[in-house]
């Protein structure tokens, strides 16, 4: 089955590339092997940018690692807090406040 579709330009074809060289030439889609192609062609051009840039460098996975350490640090307090509201002391301190407000006339 061919599949034909309406001729398509590169983005940024009518652009000069930003280190001069030759002009990209506009490619046309006919089936879906050369979509395929041209999908395969704008994703490599675009890695290869984000190389040249440096997107994504030494430290691209370090909100990862402090994202765990924080979640570990809320843990903690949790478990501190949850030791304090659990204690003995607090609780009789909770039974007497409840005992007053519930017999008060």
């Amino acid at each position: 089955m061919t599949q034909v579709i309406s001729p398509v330009a590169v983005a940024g074809a009518e652009r000069e590339p930003a280190g001069g060289g030759h002009l990209p030439r506009k490619l046309v889609i006919t089936n879906r092997h050369s979509a395929r192609f041209v999908v395969r062609l704008m994703v490599r051009r675009a890695v290869r940018r984000r190389r040249r840039i440096g997107i994504g460098g030494p430290d691209a996975g370090m909100t990862t690692s402090e994202y765990a350490v924080g979640t570990l640090g809320a843990c903690a307090v949790a478990a501190a807090l949850y030791k304090v509201a659990t204690s003995a002391a607090v609780m009789d301190a909770l039974h007497a406040a409840l005992d007053r407000a519930l017999h008060a006339t």
